[in-house]
């Protein structure tokens, strides 16, 4: 498979690096696109593949195109192309916000695509994306996209009315809990831990927990009632996150991230 990268930046580094640990693509079938030449050395040092300037030059070389520009760019990107060499080809587009009927649209009539929303955990193997496929898509392209957001992680099919709500929670989840990492080792301090070692106790007790939930299938309230003792130190931590509605604070985070990809998607 012929791989053309439009954006070379961390997402589409990281999404063409699982790819190729994979075994999905090989460096040698992969072009990176981007007008600057920084991103360009990056990406080919990191992967090992061949970079461009030149989108056209990636639509006429490649089966399958990642389209990992930013929200704002799609559409120039897209018009600063002879969108014909796109002709009968799979584009996968992790913009947020930008919707099907948009990206079909301003692509060729025939041209097969995808919406995707990956988050930056696939930087290290451990991404959450969810994906829809476009109108025009055929038999083995699902195969594709699944591949290739697999091998950086997990990806779930969701219908496209659901992409907002996922860019909101795993889109821009993991800033949530690196706000959570950074105020448990603040804690962590001020009870009188260096700084460096509660750091590394705060990281691991959330990727422990989070891993608990993936390999027990356990609802977390479940697992949480397993750490709460009678009168314990922990129902004493929990009933001060209740007071503090930290619950309530993270939900509405991730509805008003929800709202502000549907905001983006409408321009």
């Amino acid at each position: 498979m012929k791989l053309g990268v439009i954006g070379c930046g961390k997402m589409g580094t990281a999404l063409v690096q699982g790819a190729i640990r994979g075994g999905v693509v090989k460096s040698g079938e992969v072009l990176g696109v981007d007008s600057a030449a920084a991103a360009r050395e990056s990406f080919a040092k990191l992967t090992g593949a061949e970079t461009t300037a030149s989108i056209v030059d990636a639509l006429e070389g490649s089966e399958v195109l990642l389209l990992c520009t930013k929200p704002q760019d799609v559409f120039s990107a897209l018009g600063s192309c002879k969108l014909d060499s796109g002709a009968g080809k799979l584009m996968i587009s992790i913009a947020a916000g930008v919707t099907l009927a948009n990206l079909e649209k301003h692509t060729p009539a025939n041209m097969r695509v995808v919406r995707t929303m990956p988050n930056t955990p696939a930087l290290v193997g451990k991404g959450a994306a969810a994906y829809c496929m476009g109108s025009r898509c055929v038999a083995g392209d699902e195969d594709v996209v699944k591949a290739l957001l697999g091998a950086v992680g997990m990806a779930v099919s969701v219908p496209e009315k659901l992409m907002d709500a996922v860019t909101g929670l795993s889109g821009s989840g993991p800033a949530y809990v690196y706000l959570i990492i950074e105020a448990l080792a603040d804690g962590g301090v001020r009870a009188g831990l260096p700084r460096a070692d509660a750091m590394r106790l705060a990281a691991q007790t959330v990727s422990g927990a989070a891993e608990m939930v993936i390999q027990t299938g356990e609802h977390p309230a479940v697992l949480k009632d397993m750490v709460t003792s009678p009168g314990g130190t922990t129902i004493a931590g929990l009933s001060v996150l209740e007071e503090k509605n930290v619950r309530s604070a993270l939900i509405e985070a991730v509805m008003m991230a929800s709202r502000r990809s549907a905001e983006l998607g409408k321009g």
